[in-house]
């Protein structure tokens, strides 16, 4: 049973050498020679703790969300950590985040004296929590998809004590390869589209429910869109190092990319999930918007975070990569942006024997109003953690 404590917020910073040849942050950050991240520890006043619960997400800040302010509530101690990419993806490369999370980890037990760190993977941060562990368990990564040099083998990643992957999806790769328009023809020209997939027009000839063989072409097209962007991607990089000048990026626009069967045919992959609507609202109206996964990214992310061929950071294949961690995988079963087959596919990729699997009937991905649901979600955490020893 948790009971609601009196904590308080204490800003954090952590600092080291930047030593990658290229920079994608901007401002003082890229010009100072460093990376500065910035963190959140929600704590307890007097209330000391061995352990302390580590959120992070590729992009987001996580402090003023519901799961972590309730893990706080119930006592524990929480640090929201931000990569050196907050609230901006555009040029995020995952190779540098598992970095920045490896700081965080090595921040908690040295300067803040934890001894026990466990690793919440909400949402995103969910496959670059199993990212993460997998290349602290055994580092294999030299170079990022691009072939830059981001060193995961002598940077010396620390594994977490145990991972707890909660309301997360496979991985912004897979997720957004599941969610492209796979009517687009045209990368620049949006308007140009195939009718038959352009699935949100009233002239559309495939109506919900689909059928099983329009679902399979439809999923193949996604497929076809994400692996044409990745090889444009790796051809203009190859042509901007050949011509050999002060070019060494380039940024673009992913048009359409919150297309889903899912959205409007409950039939498929069936769950408490609501039909007609996205986390980020009408999936209609996002597809076409200015605010949507991928929508401005550079040549270098793209390959690192979005290709669905060559990121890194793909849940399933780190998941089988963890054989030696405790795993908590807790799915919200009416989680209305993470699709219904994905902690599935994670629960059955994952090596290590000893994981357990909570699912959450009716819960969304936030909680909003659902205090009973998030209550029994933060039990399991604290139930989980003792019986593992990391709690006492």
């Amino acid at each position: 049973m948790t009971t609601k404590a009196e904590w308080q917020r204490i800003p954090l910073i952590v600092s080291f050498p930047e030593t990658a040849k290229y920079t994608e942050t901007y401002g003082f950050a890229g010009n100072s020679g460093r990376v500065n991240l910035e963190g959140q520890l929600l704590r307890g006043a007097g209330a000391p703790s061995k352990t302390v619960y580590v959120f992070m997400h590729p992009t987001s800040t996580l402090q003023l969300l519901p799961m972590p302010t309730a893990l706080a509530d119930a006592g524990l101690h929480v640090l929201c950590a931000a990569s050196r990419y907050p609230k901006n993806d555009t040029a995020l490369i995952m190779e540098k985040v598992a970095i920045d999370l490896g700081k965080w980890l090595d921040y908690a037990r040295g300067e803040l004296g934890y001894e026990k760190v466990v690793l919440v993977g909400w949402s995103g941060g969910g496959s670059l929590s199993l990212f993460y562990q997998a290349q602290a368990e055994n580092p294999t990564i030299t170079h990022t998809p691009a072939g830059d040099e981001v060193n995961l083998v002598e940077v010396g990643l620390k594994p977490a004590d145990g991972v707890i992957f909660i309301a997360a999806h496979l991985s912004r790769a897979e997720t957004l390869t599941e969610w492209l328009d796979p009517s687009v023809l045209d990368e620049l020209d949006p308007d140009l589209r195939d009718p038959e997939f352009d699935i949100y027009s009233p002239d559309c000839p495939h109506q919900p429910p689909y059928s099983a063989e329009f679902i399979q072409r439809f999923r193949a097209a996604q497929v076809a869109r994400n692996r044409k962007i990745t090889h444009w991607a790796l051809d203009m990089l190859a042509e901007l190092k050949r011509r050999g000048s002060f070019e060494q990026e380039r940024a673009f626009v992913v048009h359409r990319t919150m297309c889903d069967v899912r959205w409007f045919d409950g039939t498929i992959d069936p769950n408490d999930r609501p039909i007609g609507k996205s986390y980020m609202g009408d999936p209609r109206t996002v597809n076409v918007g200015p605010v949507g996964l991928a929508r401005f990214t550079t040549l270098r992310s793209w390959l690192s975070q979005w290709s669905y061929d060559l990121s890194n950071a793909k849940g399933p294949m780190n998941a089988a990569l963890i054989k030696r961690s405790p795993v908590l995988q807790i799915e919200n079963n009416a989680d209305e942006a993470v699709p219904a087959t994905h902690n599935p596919t994670i629960r059955a990729a994952l090596a290590t024997e000893n994981k357990e699997y909570m699912t959450i009937p009716h819960a969304t991905h936030y909680y909003l109003g659902q205090p009973e649901l998030l209550k029994a979600c933060i039990d399991r955490v604290i139930d989980w953690s003792r019986r593992q020893g990391l709690l006492s």
